[in-house]
Order: structure tokens, then sequence, then C-alpha cells
């Protein structure tokens, strides 16, 4: 995507905050909305919606869509994603609808295998595998 001029204005500089102070945590626009809300912001959905857009866009922030039924959950990367930083691979509990991240190196040699092997390149922002989490076997 061309390279927008980034506005430094109060609504951005309030979600910014909201974001870098949960790294690494999966939320929702809806997520963001309500807290905005609670803190008396005055931000609409839609504002809501393209920035976080916009930040995806411009590397700070992930962008997961697990299935057509859940909404997308946007994780803070900061400039991690550009430099390289941490895969993350999820889990989804199909039961439960538990989202769990893996971080683990045994994911890294898969992606690498598929690569190598297959010539297929997985984009682990959208790589969920499905099944049943520990708490629903019981």
């Amino acid at each position: 995507m061309a390279d927008r001029p980034t506005y430094k204005t109060k609504q951005r500089e309030i979600l910014m905050d909201y974001l870098e102070n949960r790294p690494g945590v999966h939320i929702t626009a809806g997520d963001v909305c309500e807290y905005l809300k609670i803190q008396g912001a005055t931000i609409g959905q839609s504002t809501v919606y393209r920035q976080l857009e916009r930040l995806v866009d411009e590397g700070k922030l992930n962008k997961y869509v697990l299935d057509n039924n859940t909404p997308a959950c946007f994780e803070y990367v900061g400039e991690a994603h550009k430099e390289g930083g941490d895969t993350c691979y999820h889990c989804k509990c199909e039961k439960c609808g538990k989202l769990i991240h893996l971080h683990c190196e045994e994911m890294n040699e898969f992606r690498e295998h598929l690569y190598q092997e297959h010539h297929f390149r997985l984009d682990s922002r959208r790589t969920v595998l499905y099944g049943i989490c520990e708490d629903c076997q019981e």
C-alpha cells in the first residue's frame, strides 16, 4: 500500500496508548470501542476500524481472521513484525472457542519444511489449527 502521511490526532494517540499497553494480547475492534467508550473518548466505530486497518498496513498490528463467525482480532507488534519478530500460530477449540497462541520453534520448523520440500509459503497470521482444548477433553 502506498505510504500515506500519519496524522498525530488525539484519537490516534488514545488508540496507540491502548494498543501499546497490550502487546501480544489479541483484541477485537469491539474491545477497542468499549475501552474508548469507558474512557469517554468520542471515536466512532468506523474510525476505529479504519485506524486498525491502517495500523495493520503500517506493520504495527497483526490481523487474524479465524473464521467467518468470529470477529477479526488484532495484536500489537510495534516494529517487531517488520524486523522479523516472533511468529504466532493459533489453535482454536471447536467446543468452547478458546484461542491458544503457539510460539514454538517446532511450528517454525514445520513452516520451513513446507517451503523447502513443498514450495509452499505458510502465512502464520492466517494459520489456525482446529481441535479440542485440554479443558474440553475432560
